[in-house]
């Protein structure tokens, strides 16, 4: 690894040896990943909360400024991403890349169940997937929607899904166990 920080004093791998953090006589803290790739495109919200990062792999990263982790990860492109533009609302993220397509994803339509342990996201690529919070890794995923999905909401007590999308459909799901 190159030297990416001029001024770094201090260093640390993660617990899980992805990212290397480095600390600054200024009192910076800069956090990247080991892994290395080929970022070709960057961009900041313009409600200034979010960084995401387009790579040549396809992979699409959103990071939180406040905390400085990564948020959420775009699944199932394997296409370079060239471009990457918020909207003015820093609701919706566009991209494009090489296979000729712009996507547009609905970045922060989430909902959390009421237990607190696991929330649900909806996107524009069809699905809405339920993700796990202390291990921020999807546990499950619904594809009923024939096109872009814009809402999703828990019921009362966080037994049932119901998600809304483009394709005029309302759907059901029982909450995976």
């Amino acid at each position: 690894m190159t030297n990416q920080y001029m001024d770094a004093w201090t260093l640390a791998f993660s617990p899980d040896p992805q990212y290397l953090a480095t600390g600054t006589h200024v009192g910076k803290v800069n956090i990247s990943g080991v892994e290395r790739k080929f970022i070709l495109s960057i961009t900041y919200s313009p409600d200034g909360m979010y960084l995401t990062s387009g790579a040549i792999d396809g992979a699409i990263n959103i990071f939180d400024i406040a905390t400085g982790k990564l948020q959420h990860t775009l699944e199932g492109l394997v296409i370079p991403i060239r471009s990457l533009t918020f909207s003015l609302a820093s609701q919706l993220l566009v991209t494009t890349s090489d296979d000729g397509y712009i996507k547009i994803y609905d970045v922060l339509n989430v909902a959390f169940c009421p237990d607190d342990t696991h929330f649900m996201s909806s996107s524009s690529d069809k699905s809405v997937k339920v993700w796990d919070v202390g291990t921020r890794t999807c546990v499950h995923s619904f594809f009923n929607h024939q096109d872009q999905v814009w809402g999703v909401k828990y019921n009362g007590n966080g037994s049932k899904i119901v998600s809304v999308g483009d394709d005029q459909e309302i759907h059901v799901y029982d909450c995976p166990a």
